[in-house]
Formats: structure tokens, C-alpha cells, sequence
């Protein structure tokens, strides 16, 4: 067994891949003994993620709240607490929360044989936010 006791700090997620204030608390990364990184990430209300992919897929857990998750081939879904969603590899997709709500999600995701679990994109417009609303 190994226990590691808390000692991270909350960091607001970058500018460069995120919109909105968004925290992360850093739960796990990838070393020798595991592939699997995951962290517990906070949006506030209209805060998203840039468009993005992993290449070993990625599981979300929402903890809290109600955002969206969606995909560059036109899905979106509404989600809320308790729900998983798995996104394949390679799937470009984005996820935050709503206009209105807060959303916390747990992220899980596997690091590939170089080390890499993921790759970020464009930023979503507000014009595709926006519409990514009126569909839920």
C-alpha cells in the first residue's frame, strides 16, 4: 500500500487551455508504478476546457453541479452529479459548466508510452458555448 498524505495546493487551471476560473486539485500523476493520472477539477459557472483529446481516452466523474461535455462531431450532453462519461482516444471533445451552475468532475486519464495524456486545442467560441447551451 502506499498513502500519500494531502499536500497539494489548489491551482487555477491556464489561461491557455481553459475559459473561465477553473481550479484543480491534483489527485495523481503518472510515474513508474502507474500510468493513470487524475485530478479533481472545479469549474465556475461558464468556465470550459479548450478542445482537446487524449491519447488513451478519458473518464470524467461529476461530483457536483451541472455542466456539459461535447464533441467535435456535434454531441453534447448535459451531466450531472454521479454521472461517468467515458471519451474515446483521440476524440476531440470539451467539457465545463453551464451558464448558470457550478460543475466539479473527477478526470482519470492514462498516459501513453511517452508520457503524454493529452493534447490541447482551439479554444470553443462563445458562439459554439452558447449554442452547446440552447442544445441541452
Amino acid at each position: 500500500m502506499r498513502f500519500t498524505k494531502s499536500s497539494g495546493q489548489t491551482v487555477t487551471a491556464p489561461e491557455s487551455n481553459f475559459t473561465g476560473t477553473v481550479y484543480v486539485d491534483g489527485i495523481r500523476n503518472p510515474d513508474e508504478q502507474t500510468a493513470i493520472g487524475c485530478s479533481h477539477v472545479r469549474f465556475t459557472p461558464g468556465a470550459r476546457t479548450a478542445w482537446h483529446h487524449h491519447p488513451k481516452g478519458q473518464t470524467l466523474y461529476v461530483t457536483d453541479g451541472i455542466g456539459l461535455v461535447a464533441t467535435r462531431s456535434g454531441g453534447i450532453q448535459e451531466i450531472r452529479p454521479g454521472d461517468v462519461v467515458y471519451i474515446e482516444p483521440g476524440e476531440e471533445h470539451w467539457h465545463g459548466a453551464t451558464a448558470d451552475r457550478f460543475m466539479a468532475h473527477i478526470a482519470m486519464q492514462e498516459a501513453d508510452e511517452n508520457g503524454r495524456v493529452v493534447t490541447w486545442l482551439d479554444h470553443v467560441s462563445d458562439d459554439d458555448y452558447n449554442a452547446a447551451q440552447g442544445a441541452r
